[in-house]
């Protein structure tokens, strides 16, 4: 019996690699790979940075080092937010994943902060002298290589599985690619510096190359920012309420499709509407309707959550919530 019911089991995951024990392990695993990722490049950037005095990679180690702290807050938000809904919380713990994103990128902001601080300083009244040694290029170039492979990784899995706290951690380590591109032209300048006199200008070259790096994370963290605020306002996704209200509206059986709302929490999205069908049918043929509805609106939103009120014709009735 037992047996039984472990190859049932089995067969249900094959079939749905999409439930949620499947999500929740491809998740968890993604956030943990990120997290060591994240620990190794702090350790190798933060060494080789005290060695060869280079700002750039020192803004880069601090980077990392709340990269790490946001990879370990985007593992606990994927642990929690898989949760099942409860009394308290009938949508769920999705919107955890989006106060994580919203903490990623406070996290973010204060070490661009930091780090402009320090370039101006070194820009103006503490000149630093950096060492463009091997080492200095290698741990770049390693950085490169590890953020690139993860951020596909984890671009890949929070597609799947409509993650907000992923595709942040996937957005940071992208943007850290292009980063580490720009701290590695500042180390070249660096290098040139010193091999040819004419070209000496370029010495301060890693300090503005660790403004460029500031610049560039803010950007994206108010972007990212800004993305997990909309959400846990129950932004609707443009032109969204538009589709559903088209699509619905386009069955046969259906008058008109109204007061639509939606709001997603995490990776769940709940769509509510009103639908005006024929009031003499029966029960069962309503249903029957409404189901289509539901299907057609999951054409739209994949695995979302709807809710169909039905309306009789001959009742005017304009519902509540938000109509068009």
């Amino acid at each position: 019996m037992q047996k039984g019911v472990r190859l049932a089991l089995i067969s249900r995951y094959v079939e749905n690699p999409m439930s949620p024990v499947s999500a929740e392990t491809e998740k968890t695993s993604a956030a943990l790979t990120s997290i060591v990722a994240a620990c190794f490049l702090t350790a190798l950037k933060i060494t080789v940075g005290i060695f060869s005095g280079s700002l750039g990679i020192l803004a880069e180690a601090a980077h990392s080092g709340l990269d790490c702290l946001a990879a370990i807050l985007t593992f606990v938000a994927v642990r929690f937010s898989s949760k099942p809904a409860d009394t308290d919380h009938p949508y769920g713990h999705g919107k955890v994943e989006n106060l994580s994103a919203l903490g990623e990128t406070l996290l973010l902001l204060l070490t661009c902060a930091w780090i402009a601080w320090e370039g101006v300083e070194r820009l103006t009244a503490k000149p630093v002298a950096v060492d463009a040694s091997f080492w200095a290029f290698a741990v770049v170039v390693c950085s490169i290589a590890v953020d690139l492979s993860r951020s596909r990784m984890l671009s890949r899995v929070a597609a799947k599985h409509r993650s907000q706290a992923l595709e942040a951690d996937a957005l940071h380590f992208s943007t850290d690619v292009w980063s580490s591109a720009v701290v590695f032209a500042g180390l070249l300048c660096v290098r040139a510096a010193s091999a040819v006199p004419a070209l000496r200008f370029l010495h301060k070259a890693d300090a503005i190359a660790a403004l460029v790096v500031a610049l560039i994370v803010v950007v994206v963290s108010v972007q990212l920012g800004w993305r997990a605020i909309h959400a846990l306002l129950d932004g609707t996704p443009a032109g969204a309420i538009e589709r559903i209200q088209a699509a619905v509206s386009a069955l046969d059986e259906v008058a008109d499709c109204h007061a639509v709302r939606l709001r997603h929490s995490g990776p769940n999205c709940f769509v509510d509407l009103h639908v005006t069908m024929d009031g003499d049918q029966p029960l069962r043929v309503a249903h029957e309707i409404t189901e289509r509805v539901e299907e057609a609106v999951r054409q739209i939103l994949p695995g979302a959550d709807v809710t169909v009120h039905p309306e009789p014709k001959d009742k005017s009735k304009s519902g509540s919530g938000i109509t068009s």
